[in-house]
């Protein structure tokens, strides 16, 4: 069993199309510095660490970050995990994009004994243990049945646009969970968690991932 840091989650979800946020991991301050540069700031800044599963309960989570502040920031960010988590494998910060706003989603996948793989699908984000707003098929599945996930939820009318915010692009969801289901078939999957998925009107990105491979 292998635990993939947020980075890697990301990288296989890019190989079955999934958009993901532009980032790179930084192992040292100028390197913090010259991805953000690269990308457009502000950016997010996270620990990356296998070890470290909730990164904003230790301080491994910045957001919004503007150029003068990037070096102190990892400096402050690597420091604090250090006496948070002392005993966890730093691979370096994760610089990422900053994702335009939008709807918050979340996409699970989990590998049972008996049924195989379950899909998951909600209203993600922090509130997702909160609301526990989700539906559940057995992979594989298509569009259709991806369709009738996204509209079982409660949350639903929300998705679709209310008190004047936008809609979300349902069929960039649609496209998400299939390829998700996709990757089930292919990958030795024992988890994977997309959350959030940010869906604005015009398409959806995967924000932060992770993942658990049978290896």
């Amino acid at each position: 069993m292998r635990i993939l840091t947020e980075h890697e989650a990301k990288e296989l979800l890019s190989k079955y199309g999934i958009p993901v946020t532009k980032e790179n991991i930084a192992r040292s301050a100028d390197e913090a510095l010259a991805i953000a540069l690269n990308i457009g700031t502000p950016v997010a800044m996270k620990i990356s660490s296998s070890d470290i599963s909730h990164k904003s309960d230790v301080g491994g989570v910045m957001l919004n970050i503007e150029r003068e502040y990037v070096r102190p920031a990892y400096n402050k960010m690597i420091s604090q995990i250090k006496k948070a988590v002392p005993g966890a494998k730093i691979e370096g910060v994760l610089v990422q994009q900053m994702a335009r706003p939008g709807h918050e989603v979340i996409v699970g996948l989990k590998k049972d004994a008996q049924f195989g793989h379950a899909l998951m699908f909600g209203l993600g984000g922090i509130f997702v243990e909160v609301y526990r707003d989700v539906s559940f098929r057995v992979t594989p599945i298509d569009g259709k049945e991806a369709l009738e996930m996204i509209s079982e939820i409660k949350g639903y009318p929300i998705l679709k646009g209310i008190r004047g915010k936008r809609p979300a692009d349902i069929d960039a969801i649609v496209r998400v969970l299939v390829s998700v289901s996709d990757m089930a078939k292919k990958e030795n999957i024992i988890e994977l968690d997309i959350n959030p998925l940010i869906v604005n009107e015009s398409g959806a990105i995967a924000v932060d991932s992770r993942a658990m491979m049978d290896e």
